[in-house]
């Protein structure tokens, strides 16, 4: 399990579909904000496809390794939604069709057109806790430190808020940033000196681009409020020595376009 002293995640995002482009995930960032606001660290993310022997190892190393496992989509009714059986065969135990989850399905389906296909949406690991979607009432569910929801961004929004009050928090972590219209390779060298004296904390230079002009965001994470206000203050003394001005981050828009060789 991960070190006590932090409560950490991983997010496996399941399904072809992301994977071929003809999705594109918007739930993970939307995850990873939700665990930072909470003081967990999520600490991996993976996009895996629909194949069972890749679902089951993620599942299994990845919850061995971390706090909490969150896995979005394959859990709909058509055949390539096998993320349930998965997790069983990770478990080791059988998957049985759950009365109380048929029951939930009946609330939003006619029962005459809950056939085969849907009532596989009740379908979930012999010891499985529900997870509740008031979206659609199909529901997720917890075996253990995983938390297995929709890939549909609503409902598994949905789902996430209904459990999110029992899940430990960490110690939270605060974010501050400074940017610059220095490029990246004129701070690099003090900016990686900075990082060796603060190792507690993370700090990351972010490229961008402006009416043609190239600068950079230096952005600082940690815990410790008083620690972070000093390396702010070590990254502005920085730029100024380097021919720089600090200029706040909601100054700055960055766009898409950036030259690499300009860095």
């Amino acid at each position: 399990m991960a070190d006590s002293e932090k409560i950490s995640a991983c997010v496996l995002v399941i399904g072809n579909e992301v994977l071929s482009g003809r999705t594109k995930d918007a739930n993970l960032n939307w995850i990873a904000s939700r665990c930072t606001e909470k003081g967990i660290q999520l600490a991996e993310a993976r996009v895996i496809p629909d194949e069972e022997d890749v679902i089951v190892d993620a599942i299994n190393e990845c919850r061995q390794k971390y706090n909490y496992v969150f896995t979005t989509g394959g859990i709909g009714p058509t055949h390539d939604d096998i993320t349930a059986s998965c997790v069983a065969k990770a478990f080791g135990v059988k998957i049985e069709r759950r009365k109380e989850a048929v029951e939930l399905l009946e609330t939003f389906i006619k029962k005459e057109n809950l056939n085969e296909a849907r009532l596989k949406m009740a379908e979930m690991p012999v010891g499985a806790e529900l997870i509740y979607n008031p979206v659609s009432k199909a529901p997720g569910f917890r075996m253990n430190n995983v938390y297995v929801m929709a890939g549909v961004p609503s409902i598994m929004r949905a789902m996430f808020e209904g459990f999110s009050e029992s899940l430990l928090s960490g110690e939270k972590v605060l974010s501050k940033s400074v940017a610059c219209y220095l490029p990246e390779g004129a701070v690099a060298k003090g900016l990686s000196k900075i990082q060796q004296n603060h190792t507690r904390f993370d700090i990351g230079s972010y490229p961008f681009k402006i009416s043609g002009k190239f600068g950079c965001t230096l952005v600082c994470r940690g815990t410790d409020e008083e620690e972070l206000e000093i390396i702010i203050s070590e990254i502005s003394e920085l730029i100024v020595e380097l021919g720089g001005k600090p200029i706040d981050e909601d100054l700055v828009t960055p766009e898409d376009e950036k030259r690499p060789d300009d860095y």
